[in-house]
């Protein structure tokens, strides 16, 4: 039986992505088919050069493919090279990012970098701020609010970037090697609260990652080779590692 497309958060289907030509063609990623339902987490593993950020910024609406179609919520945001929705402004409604690095400004603390993210989104100061404070607390660094990043942990610094980016009840998520920069006790902690984000808000979450000791975590987990996206099984992955 086939699933209705509105019970998917992402829909990727068959992304191709070749840069150059002739002799100087780079295959980057091919036929890369990824379903994402609503309060899904997703690993995507895979060694460096595999296609796993070329798939990210595709699906981010970064990078285009050259060819394949990109779906969010039901709504057909990208066939090939051409946009069918203003893509700045659906990524800045739709799509949270957080990356290896958390980015923070680091001259606003920690509410003020939360909540500028629904400020630039049109809603007031008060409201933004109260929001941001409620996602702190919701996320466990609600006492940091007022501490500039440099005041904070890697790992509090994660969960501020993690605050950032579903402060706009975003439906996808997207997280790059969020946890390289962490231990592994704070980089599971951080995976967690991708799945609790996931699962309680209802967002679609795609993390890529190397980091191969939290894959319990997550509810699918793919793998991507020489630009081809396979999905793997929990006991496939678990057991090569």
């Amino acid at each position: 039986m086939t699933v209705p497309a509105t019970k998917y958060a992402i829909e990727a289907d068959n992304l191709t992505k070749i840069y150059g030509s002739g002799n100087t063609e780079v295959v980057a990623m091919r036929d890369a088919t990824m379903y994402v339902k609503q309060g899904e987490v997703v690993a995507l593993l895979g060694p460096s050069g595999s296609g796993k950020s070329t798939f990210l910024t595709a699906v981010g609406l970064i990078n285009p493919p050259t060819s394949g179609r990109i779906t969010i919520r039901g709504k057909l945001v990208q066939d090939g090279e051409t946009p069918h929705t203003n893509l700045r402004s659906f990524r800045r409604e739709n799509i949270g990012f957080i990356f290896q690095k958390s980015n923070l400004i680091p001259f606003l603390s920690a509410v003020e970098n939360v909540q500028i993210a629904m400020e630039l989104n049109g809603d007031s100061k008060r409201a933004a701020r109260r929001r941001a404070i409620e996602l702190l607390d919701y996320l466990g660094v609600a006492d940091r609010a007022d501490n500039l990043p440099s005041m904070l942990s890697g790992g509090q610094q994660q969960r501020i970037a993690v605050a950032r980016a579903i402060a706009n009840h975003p439906s996808v998520i997207l997280a790059d090697e969020p946890t390289a920069a962490l231990d592994g006790h704070r980089g599971r902690q951080v995976m967690e609260l991708f799945a609790k984000v996931a699962h309680e808000q209802g967002a679609g979450v795609i993390v890529v990652t190397h980091d191969h000791r939290a894959l319990d975590v997550f509810d699918t987990i793919y793998e991507m080779e020489d630009g081809l996206m396979n999905e793997k099984s929990h006991e496939e992955k678990l057991a090569a590692n």
